[in-house]
């Protein structure tokens, strides 16, 4: 019996101190008081006397974190600059965007600032937990200045008067918001930014923007089967939308290695580094984000980047050069050459290089595929205010045909990648809803 007592007591100081370590879990990860330096007495539309300098500040601040993308609907669905209705796709089912103007019946206007605080630093939203699709997970970085500045600006935002059901494309049980505060217990890392000892102000300077404003790791890191950031592959490329964003490290052969800061900042300032132009959902990135940065803030963001150690992937042997490979050259030359040039080189301004181009060399060749079948579109800037445009070819190839012009585009002038499997082109094909090669007899 004294043992059996033993046990039982045993058994209970490590359920008390289990049941500690949950409380102390749950605290730290849905703990909103540090959000606690915010105003909670004044709704955001009853804030007219916002310093004109705040704002200002603000308005870098709502443009560093892109937020006017992703609350801004396209097409029919646009109801004005931040009256949200942009759909997002995710593997359980589609979000639309929240309506973010200052009207108080459909925006944010009957928010306060720790409302604001709450939902961007810690995914509280006016009708329950929001989906980290919403990037509070990196919003939770921002700085209490920036913070602040940001509700200032979002009170010189024009109120739109738009009612958004963001989640009627979420399917039970994945409607279940209160769901998220599990996921948040599991996933969320609720703490600001702490600069790292022994970096320079210009290393933490671009670690803030990109792990807080900038949420770069929300499309260039992979996610497990919840929709969670795999921490171990920190910024090494990832499938969005129907793209991948590729790696962003020092990674020599399919990520920044080889690349400046100044390279980076070129990048993304303009939408091209010389090489590579910003096409798909980082052309919107730049066009509404990017291209707004102060030169240090760009170049501290590239200082960041090319010191990360990246991936381990390893440029691979070039495939030969035979029958295939040549009637694939044709190919490129009969159809690409004219803006790639015959030796991949590009035309400044205009058509990416593809010689030395690492995105291109990836494993995943999502982008590239894309880029064949269906066409894109090189991104709009200030200062590269031609943007190219690439015509779709997947009327004309078949999956092989595509499949082998992409081996010779990944394997030709210095480049050298994996061969390209024809099935994973034909999957491509079929998610983005690119028809087949027309028949020609």
């Amino acid at each position: 019996m004294a043992n059996w007592n033993k046990i039982g007591l045993g058994l209970g100081a490590v359920a008390i101190v289990a049941v500690a370590a949950a409380g102390t879990w749950a605290y730290t990860t849905l703990n909103t008081g540090r959000s606690g330096v915010a105003d909670d007495k004044v709704a955001l539309a009853d804030l007219s006397d916002a310093d004109p300098e705040a704002v200002a500040r603000g308005e870098y601040v709502m443009r560093s974190g892109d937020c006017v993308a992703c609350h801004t609907g396209q097409g029919a669905g646009n109801a004005g600059a931040f009256a949200g209705g942009y759909e997002i796709h995710t593997p359980f089912g589609t979000l639309v965007a929240s309506n973010i103007t200052p009207d108080r019946d459909t925006g944010i206007g009957s928010w306060t600032e720790r409302d604001f605080f709450d939902a961007l630093r810690h995914g509280r939203g006016g009708d329950g937990m929001l989906y980290p699709a919403m990037p509070y997970t990196a919003y939770a970085k921002l700085s209490d200045q920036d913070m602040h500045d940001l509700w200032a600006y979002m009170s010189t935002v024009t109120p739109v008067k738009n009612a958004v059901d963001e989640t009627a494309g979420m399917p039970f049980p994945y409607n279940i918001r209160l769901a998220m505060a599990g996921w948040n217990m599991l996933f969320f890392d609720n703490s600001g930014f702490e600069p790292v000892a022994g970096e320079t102000e210009e290393w933490n300077r671009g670690k803030y923007l990109v792990d807080g404003a900038g949420h770069c790791s929300s499309c260039h890191t992979s996610r497990n089967g919840l929709g969670a950031e795999i921490a171990a592959t920190y910024l090494q490329g990832a499938v969005i939308d129907g793209w991948f964003a590729p790696e962003l490290t020092s990674n020599p052969h399919v990520g920044l290695g080889g690349s400046s800061a100044e390279d980076v900042a070129r990048y993304l300032t303009t939408g091209s580094d010389g090489v590579a132009f910003a096409a798909g959902p980082m052309a919107e990135a730049v066009e509404n984000s990017t291209q707004y940065l102060t030169p240090e803030d760009a170049k501290a963001i590239g200082t960041y980047l090319v010191s990360l150690p990246g991936s381990s992937n390893r440029k691979p042997q070039p495939m030969g050069d035979g029958p295939a490979m040549q009637q694939a050259a044709l190919a490129y030359e009969v159809n690409c050459s004219a803006c790639h040039g015959l030796q991949g080189e590009g035309i400044e301004a205009l058509a990416p290089a593809f010689a030395g181009n690492h995105a291109i060399q990836s494993d995943n060749v999502t982008s590239i595929a894309a880029a064949v079948l269906r066409g894109a579109r090189a991104v709009h800037t200030e200062t590269l205010p031609t943007a190219g445009g690439m015509p779709a070819f997947g009327w004309k190839f078949d999956d092989a045909q595509v499949a082998g012009l992409l081996d010779y585009i990944r394997n030709s002038w210095g480049n050298a990648a994996a061969p390209v499997n024809a099935a994973d082109v034909a999957r491509i094909r079929a998610e983005m809803g690119v028809d087949a090669k027309i028949a020609t007899n």
